[in-house]
């Protein structure tokens, strides 16, 4: 089995084996009082973590490998329960179980669109982890200081601590239903001139001006947003155009409240990146809510 410097969670290794000896993910989920998806998502972050897969899909059966590491599981989980039997007999003043604290600070709009349709998922998978959510203000970087994650928008460029890329998108112009019968039909991008565009320092028109090989000047006029979740609802409202990111705005769109007004979709010059001081990644809850958030976004 493939080396891994990260040590399994405890639930993980608990999941494991139940899920080995009963061969049933809803036996499994009873006996360990958390849902089967639970189960589920803690076996493959086990199998990520040692490398390897563990269990055969069809029937549960263990691979060669998962009978290995199985036996080493249950031999570790024998000196665990040895160890707590003996700590029973000096009890602590309180029998409280330990919860793990996670603080998460994000930009507005990733939080309402993307983050909270996600995060039942991970708390159900890790209920035993209790995660503070924060607002921060995007590119200006205002964040709270004792965030242990902070998801940042912008170019990258964060020489103040480790990151990694979450989530990239594309733009395109939006406008409400009501808004484009009134004002449409937009036959081609020449037609945005004669329209009020609503601005924001997130996401310039200019990106979307030089992809259509146009050299109109960034509007100077018009509402503008700091946050583009506002623009969304300023569209909606019908004050004009917004340049929006598709996946941002995925929610407005769904709804049907905002509709775009061409086909085409160009890159957005920037992304959203997970950020982190050193020595973070070390409290295993981080590691573990960074590693779902990366997939969850894939």
């Amino acid at each position: 089995m493939s080396a891994n410097s990260h040590i399994p969670p405890i639930q993980c290794l608990l999941t494991f084996e139940a899920l080995a000896r009963s061969r049933s993910v809803t036996k499994a989920a009873e006996e360990l009082r958390v849902t089967p998806s639970a189960v589920s998502h803690r076996v493959k972050h086990l199998e990520q973590i040692v490398g390897n897969k563990l269990f055969s899909r069809a029937d549960f059966s263990l691979t060669t490998e998962g009978s290995e590491y199985l036996a080493h599981v249950r031999e570790g989980l024998v000196h665990v329960r040895e160890a707590l039997v003996s700590l029973k007999r000096f009890p602590s003043a309180s029998n409280t179980p330990v919860r793990r604290k996670l603080r998460l600070t994000v930009t507005p709009t990733f939080a309402r669109s993307v983050l909270m349709p996600r995060l039942k998922h991970f708390l159900d998978a890790y209920p035993e982890i209790d995660i503070t959510v924060q607002v921060s203000i995007p590119l200006l970087d205002v964040v709270a200081e004792d965030a242990d994650l902070t998801v940042r928008f912008g170019t990258g460029h964060y020489s103040d601590m480790e990151h990694i890329c979450l989530a990239k998108d594309d733009v395109t112009p939006f406008a409400s239903p009501a808004w484009l019968r009134e004002n449409g039909p937009f036959a081609n991008v020449d037609d945005l001139q004669r329209v009020p565009l609503l601005r924001s320092p997130l996401e310039p028109w200019r990106t979307w001006f030089a992809a259509h090989d146009l050299d109109w000047p960034e509007p100077l006029d018009g509402s503008s947003f700091n946050d583009i979740g506002l623009m969304c609802d300023a569209a909606v409202q019908g004050l004009g155009v917004g340049l929006i990111r598709t996946k941002l705005g995925a929610p407005w769109v769904e709804s049907g409240q905002l509709v775009r007004l061409f086909e085409r979709s160009v890159p957005s010059p920037h992304a959203h990146y997970l950020c982190w001081r050193s020595g973070i990644m070390d409290r295993w809850e981080c590691a573990t809510f960074a590693d779902w958030l990366k997939k969850a976004l894939a």
